[in-house]
């Protein structure tokens, strides 16, 4: 596919696209950049293998700048990788892109955007915008999610916590690399080393790279809060298992005098006094009573119970 930027992005041909002085759009399979790529005239021999694209990053070259953008799937719980590269020059920009992962995003800008000052910078701003436009609410909901758990750890609901945080703290840890990338490959096209871009323009990648800025603030916020939370977990789960290890104690302190008491009558000696006693019997069973009341007197005023 081939865009001109006017006032909105507005599709062309292979025939005409560079027909003028406007800027474009192009979005190509591997295979199609390989058939066209001298229609672009960047000076450059790309050597693509897109399976072999594993971060976000720009690379200035002498009269080009090329790089790859990788980012997963928000709507994916799975987290589906989406990788493309790309290629620009102060003319366009060329996606190079076989999961038809750009094409939904440029037809997006296409049918939502119009330009009062139409340019290359703005579209890439938006561009740009079209991939991260849904991490806010993405982060709150993540947020959320910490704060239920937070709440049931406080009040003991039964729950297996520990996966849950974990996997967010996963998912933190992503974004935050994906938020550098992106901020770094920003930062390269602000500095505008070949000149492709105009003076007045360069503040779309001033705002974007602000704005990964706070989303990366807050997920860092949020990758702390997993770690708290995972701290408040195991202390909730020892101050369970002090609690079992105290009642436990409590009811091993208890039956250690009846114990002995069993112990001691069981022996069943010919000269024991209380042997041959009718009486032996049931004042055993209120001395065993006796200690047991006692024993549990004297746990609850020490608060042991």
């Amino acid at each position: 596919m081939y865009y001109l930027i006017r006032n909105n992005l507005t599709v062309s041909d292979a025939e005409n696209f560079r027909a003028g002085d406007e800027q474009y759009v192009a979005v190509l399979t591997a295979a199609e950049w390989e058939k066209n790529k001298e229609l672009f005239d960047l000076g450059i021999d790309l050597d693509l293998n897109l399976q072999d694209i594993h971060n976000t990053k720009s690379e200035v070259n002498y009269d080009s700048l090329t790089g790859t953008l990788v980012f997963s799937d928000r709507t994916d719980r799975r987290r589906k990788k989406h990788k493309f590269a790309f290629a620009m020059d102060e003319k366009g920009i060329v996606f190079i892109d076989d999961t038809d992962t750009v094409t939904p995003i440029v037809e997006t800008i296409r049918s939502s955007k119009q330009w009062k000052l139409p340019c290359l910078e703005r579209f890439l701003y938006d561009f740009l915008q079209q991939i991260v436009h849904e991490d806010l609410r993405l982060l709150e909901k993540y947020g959320n999610t910490l704060d239920q758990i937070e709440r049931d750890i406080l009040a003991g609901v039964d729950r297996e916590c520990s996966k849950e945080i974990n996997s967010i703290r996963r998912d933190m840890r992503a974004l935050l690399m994906f938020y550098e990338q992106l901020i770094e490959l920003v930062q390269e096209l602000e500095e505008n080393e070949n000149g492709f871009f105009k003076e007045e323009n360069l503040r779309y990648f001033h705002l974007f790279a602000n704005r990964m800025s706070r989303l990366s603030d807050v997920a860092t916020s949020l990758r702390d809060y997993t770690l708290q939370l995972g701290d408040l977990y195991q202390s909730q789960i020892d101050v369970k298992q002090n609690r079992i290890m105290t009642i436990l104690t409590v009811v091993t302190t208890i039956f250690l005098p009846l114990t002995l008491i069993t112990g001691w009558y069981g022996m069943n000696f010919t000269n024991m006094p209380e042997l041959d006693s009718p009486y032996g019997y049931p004042i055993v069973i209120a001395l065993a009573v006796m200690i047991v009341g006692l024993s549990l007197l004297f746990f609850r005023k020490k608060e042991w119970l």
